[in-house]
């Protein structure tokens, strides 16, 4: 097993925020913040190994609509699961992963590709920053993990890389990570995930011949400039990270120093 992710055959970007320097060189715990995609793929195998973790609390951040149409999560033992939807039906963004993520008929969401798949995905990452439901979602999210009962905590949305990685950059940071750290995590996902990411466009191609794979490409993968995206619009609105995390999520410096005190060595 690698030092920071696990062989889930199900879930192949899943991984521990631990071992990464924080605040005073202190590091992360071990086993207390996981990142992983929706679990409703999980094979039977990959439950023991999720089961040694333990998750304590789980934090789904995907709409009703998006799990209506995924398999449910298979979770080992009984955690506390919490939804915290972080959704806007005014981007199709969230449809259209979801509806890739499935195999689900692309045919309705021609106009996204249209409109430039990239830029869909940086307009998303800035709403990550302002949108009601990412505020309230990301900030709960936050407030969750400085409770001793919620840990270990596991965090996912659909793909696992978009809310659940900007829900890492902010935890990441309310920790003192450096950002090249925290971009480096980030950008993670995509050589964890790039076979499958090719069977996926392979098979969807195949299915639909007139299908613009290199259109699709940009919803499945990370990028530094959506990231550069919400780093602008927390800058534009906020000024700062810092001021993000207390005027824009509610992290004040009272919780911030309970994260550290709770979730650094």
């Amino acid at each position: 097993m690698r030092a920071r992710e696990w062989d889930l055959v199900g879930a192949p970007n899943a991984r521990d925020l631990g071992g990464l320097v924080g605040a005073d060189g202190r590091r992360v715990r071990r086993g207390v913040l996981i990142r992983t995609p929706a679990l409703g793929r999980l094979t039977d195998e990959d439950l023991p190994v999720l089961a040694k973790l333990g998750p304590s609390c789980v934090v789904d951040l995907r709409d009703a609509s998006e799990q209506a149409v995924a398999p449910p999560d298979r979770l080992p033992g009984d955690p506390r699961v919490v939804h915290l939807p972080v959704h806007d039906a005014a981007h199709p963004v969230f449809t259209y992963v979801s509806a890739v993520l499935l195999g689900h008929d692309l045919g309705a969401y021609a106009e996204l590709a249209v409109q430039g798949t990239p830029a869909a995905m940086a307009a998303i990452y800035r709403w990550f920053v302002t949108g009601e439901s990412a505020r309230v979602g990301f900030g709960t999210a936050v407030r969750l993990a400085a409770e001793a009962d919620n840990l270990p905590l596991l965090y996912h949305c659909s793909a696992g890389k978009d809310r659940t990685g900007w829900l890492t950059v902010v935890l990441l940071h309310a920790l003192g990570v450096d950002e090249a750290t925290i971009r480096a995590d980030y950008l993670a996902n995509n050589p964890l995930t790039e076979s499958l990411r090719e069977v996926i466009l392979t098979a969807m191609h195949r299915r639909q011949p007139e299908l613009d794979v290199d259109a699709v490409r940009p919803v499945l993968e990370v990028r530094d400039e959506y990231l550069d995206a919400a780093y602008e619009e927390v800058r534009r609105v906020h000024g700062s990270f810092g001021a993000y995390l207390r005027d824009g999520l509610g992290v004040n410096d009272d919780l911030v120093t309970a994260l550290r005190a709770r979730l650094l060595e």
